[in-house]
C-alpha cells in the first residue's frame, strides 16, 4: 500500500512538474500574475485617495508585460474608485508609452532606475496639475505632493524587486501588497490584507512582519495597533518550543491578546490573521541572509573599497573640464607674424587692430575676401591659411586626447561596477543555478578565402548563462581573420570571467578607438539565460538576425554603424528575446542573405540545429561575394528527474 501510494505521488509530482514547463501555460500563468499585479496595486489607498503604484509596475515591466499590467491596473482605478479613478487611467495611458521608451534606453543601471523615478514623478505631478487647472480637481494640496513622492519611489521599488540584488526591497514590496489587498474585500470587514499579513508573519523575516502591521494601520481597518500585533507575533517565534504551530496561531493569539488590553471589541481580524498563519505553510522556505564572516567578509570589504575607488576616481575625471583654445592668442601671432615684417607696418591703420575670430573658420581665404584695408593682404592671407592649419590640427589633438580621456572614464565605470558584482556574488559562489534549458547550438561558416574572417564562438558564462559569438572582420583574408580573432578572443575573456555583455563590447569598442581600427569588426553576440529562457541579443554593425516563431520569421535588428568610431556615440543594440516556447533564433554574417534562405526552409521548427545552419548557409551564400557564417539555436526544456 505505502508502494502504491509513493508511486502516486511521484506520477502526480512528474504531471504537476511537466504542465509547470508547457509554454502555452506559463505563458497564461505570467499574463495572469502581471494583470492581477496591476489591478491590486490600484486598490492601494492612502488618505482615502488612489495612488500611483501601478504606474512603477508599469516603469519596471518591458513591452506586452507592461501592457498587460497597463490593462490590469486601468481595470482596478475603474472598479474600484469609480470617476476618483480617471486620474489613474491618465497616468497609465501617459505611462504606457513612456515607459516603453525608458526602458528601450541602455542606460547604466543606476542611471535608469533615476530616470524611471524622475519621469514617473513629473508624470505623475503634471497630470495632477492638469486636472486641478482644467477639470477643478479638488485633491488636496497633501495628496497632491504625496502622490509625486511615491511614484518615483514605487518605480524604484519595482525595478528593485525584479533585478533581485536588495533584501530590502522584497521586504518593502511586501508591505505594498499588504496595503493593496487591505482594500480587497470577500464581503463586511473580510479584507485580505489580514491573511496576508497573518501568512508573511508566521513565515516571513521580521522586517516584513512590521511593514505588513504598517500596511495594515495606513489602511485603517481596525483600530487595534496592528504594527505592535505582527510584531509581538513574530517574536513568539523565537520561543524555545518544538512544535511549530506556535508560529502559526501567534498572530490570531497576539491580536485577541492586544485587542482585550486596548479594551475593544473585534474579533474577525484574529480569524482571518489565523488563516493567514496556515496558510504560511505555503510559502517557500526564507533563504539565509549572507553574513560576513572570516576571510569571505574580508574579501567582500576589499573588493568594495577597490570598487568605490574606482567609482571615485572616474567622477574626478568626469569634473575634470578641456580648457578651450585661445583663439585671439592665435590671431594676435597671426597678426604680428604678417606685419612684423611688412614695409607698411607704419602707416598701416589695421596694424593695431585685433583681426576677428571668424577668420579662423572660414573655410577658403583669398586677399579679395578680406575687408581690412591691409596694404599687403598677400602676406595677411598666408600666414592665417597657416593658423587655420594650426587650428585644425590643435583641434585634432584634442578630440584624440578627449577620446583616450572618455576610454579611461569608462574602463573605470566598468571596473567599479564588475568588482561591485563581484562582492555581492561572493556569498553565493558555492550556489548553483538551476538550470531550466538546454542550448542546441548549430554552427556553419566558409570562408571566400583560406582564412575566414568570419569568428564564431560559442562558450559558457557566470551565472548560467551560455554566450554564441559572431565576429565578422570586415573584408576577407588573413588581415580580416586576425582583426576577427583579436576581437573575439578579447570578448570570450571578459565574458567568461562575469564582465557585463555590454561593458565587454563598448570596452571592445575603445580599443578599436584608441587604435585607429574603426569598422574593422562587426560584433553579434546572443547572450542565453539558461535559467529563464530568455535571450539577450546584443548588436554592434552586424548584420540583422531571425527569430522563428510558429514556422513564421521575424527580423531581428538593423544593421547599424559598425564599432571603433567613437568613444562617447558608439553604442550597441540590444533585443531581449524568449526562446523558451520553442522559438529559433537564427545569426547570420553579412555574407549570407537570410531572407532569401529562409524562404526555401519550410517546417524549420523540426530540422535539428546543425542541418538547419548547413541548409541556411547553402541557399544564402550564393556565388560567395564574402566570408559567411550561419549560428542556429533553440533551447530545450531539461530533462525532468522522475
Amino acid at each position: 500500500m505505502m508502494t502504491t501510494i509513493e508511486t502516486y505521488v511521484r506520477r502526480s509530482s512528474g504531471r504537476l512538474r511537466k504542465l509547470a514547463v508547457n509554454p502555452r501555460l506559463r505563458l497564461t500563468g505570467k499574463t495572469a500574475l502581471y494583470f492581477s499585479a496591476g489591478l491590486v496595486l490600484s486598490a492601494a489607498s492612502l488618505a482615502h485617495s488612489a495612488q500611483p503604484l501601478a504606474l512603477g509596475l508599469l516603469f519596471a515591466l518591458t513591452g506586452w508585460q507592461g501592457l498587460v499590467a497597463a490593462l490590469g491596473g486601468a481595470a482596478g482605478y475603474l472598479l474600484f474608485w469609480g470617476k476618483a479613478g480617471f486620474q489613474g487611467l491618465v497616468w497609465l495611458g501617459l505611462g504606457l508609452p513612456a515607459a516603453l521608451m525608458v526602458n528601450r534606453r541602455k542606460d547604466e543601471e543606476r542611471a535608469h532606475i533615476l530616470l524611471a523615478g524622475a519621469v514617473a514623478g513629473l508624470l505623475v505631478s503634471a497630470v495632477g496639475l492638469g486636472f486641478q487647472i482644467f477639470l477643478k480637481d479638488r485633491t488636496a494640496v497633501p495628496v497632491y505632493l504625496l502622490r509625486v513622492g511615491l511614484a518615483p519611489l514605487s518605480a524604484w521599488l519595482f525595478l528593485m524587486i525584479r533585478a533581485r540584488k536588495d533584501p530590502v526591497a522584497d521586504w518593502l514590496g511586501a508591505g505594498v501588497l499588504v496595503l493593496s489587498l487591505a482594500q480587497l474585500s470577500l464581503g463586511p470587514k473580510l479584507s485580505l490584507g489580514f491573511p496576508a499579513a497573518g501568512m508573511l508573519t508566521a513565515g516571513g523575516v521580521f522586517p516584513v512582519a512590521a511593514l505588513a502591521g504598517l500596511a495594515l494601520d495606513l489602511a485603517q481597518l481596525t483600530q487595534v495597533p496592528m504594527t505592535a500585533v505582527l510584531c509581538l507575533a513574530w517574536l513568539c517565534r523565537l520561543i524555545p518550543w518544538k512544535s511549530k504551530m506556535l508560529g502559526i496561531v501567534a498572530p490570531g493569539g497576539v491580536y485577541l491578546l492586544v485587542m482585550g488590553l486596548c479594551g475593544l471589541t473585534d474579533p474577525l481580524p484574529a480569524v482571518l490573521l489565523a488563516v493567514g498563519g496556515g496558510l504560511a505553510v505555503l510559502l517557500p522556505p526564507q533563504p539565509e541572509l549572507h553574513h560576513r564572516r572570516g576571510e569571505t567578509g574580508l574579501a567582500q570589504v576589499r573588493l568594495e573599497l577597490m570598487a568605490g575607488v574606482m567609482s571615485q576616481t572616474q567622477q574626478l575625471l568626469l569634473e575634470e573640464a578641456t580648457a578651450p583654445i585661445d583663439e585671439s592668442a592665435l590671431l594676435a601671432r597671426t597678426q604680428e607674424r604678417a606685419c612684423g615684417g611688412c614695409p607698411c607696418r607704419k602707416g598701416c591703420r589695421e596694424r593695431l587692430t585685433p583681426l576677428p575670430t571668424n577668420l579662423l573658420h572660414k573655410p577658403l581665404v583669398d586677399q579679395f575676401s578680406l575687408n581690412l584695408g591691409c596694404k599687403k593682404p598677400a602676406r595677411l592671407v598666408l600666414e592665417l591659411r597657416r593658423s587655420q592649419e594650426q587650428l585644425r590640427t590643435i583641434k585634432a589633438d584634442r578630440d584624440r586626447r578627449e577620446e583616450y580621456r572618455w576610454a579611461v572614464i569608462q574602463q573605470y565605470q566598468f571596473l567599479a561596477h564588475y568588482l561591485q558584482l563581484q562582492s555581492d556574488e561572493l556569498p553565493r559562489r558555492g550556489e548553483t543555478l538551476k538550470k531550466k534549458f538546454e542550448a542546441q547550438i548549430g554552427i556553419s561558416a566558409i570562408g571566400r578565402e583560406e582564412a575566414n574572417g568570419d569568428r564564431c564562438l560559442r562558450f559558457p558564462g557566470t551565472g548560467g548563462r551560455q554566450y554564441l559569438l559572431i565576429c565578422d572582420g570586415m573584408g576577407t583574408g588573413l588581415g580580416a581573420a586576425q582583426e576577427g580573432q583579436t576581437a573575439a578572443a578579447m570578448l570570450r575573456q571578459m565574458l567568461s570571467a562575469g564582465f557585463p555583455a555590454e561593458y565587454a563590447l563598448r570596452s571592445v569598442n575603445s580599443l578599436l578607438v584608441l587604435r585607429g581600427r574603426s569598422a574593422s569588426v562587426t560584433m553579434d553576440l546572443a547572450e542565453l539565460r539558461l535559467d529563464t529562457g530568455r535571450v539577450w541579443l546584443y548588436k554592434w554593425g552586424a548584420a540583422p538576425s531571425w527569430l522563428v516563431r510558429d514556422g513564421i520569421p521575424e527580423k531581428i535588428g538593423t544593421a547599424g554603424p559598425p564599432p571603433g568610431l567613437s568613444v562617447q556615440d558608439g553604442r550597441e543594440s540590444v533585443e531581449r528575446l524568449s526562446l523558451g516556447r520553442g522559438e529559433v533564433l537564427i545569426l547570420t554574417s553579412d555574407g549570407v542573405d537570410g531572407e532569401a534562405a529562409l524562404r526555401h526552409v519550410s517546417d524549420i521548427s523540426a530540422v535539428p540545429p546543425g542541418e538547419l545552419a548547413d541548409r541556411l548557409l547553402e541557399l544564402g551564400c550564393g556565388e560567395l561575394q564574402d566570408d559567411a557564417t550561419v549560428a542556429v539555436v533553440r533551447l530545450h526544456p531539461c530533462a525532468l528527474s522522475t
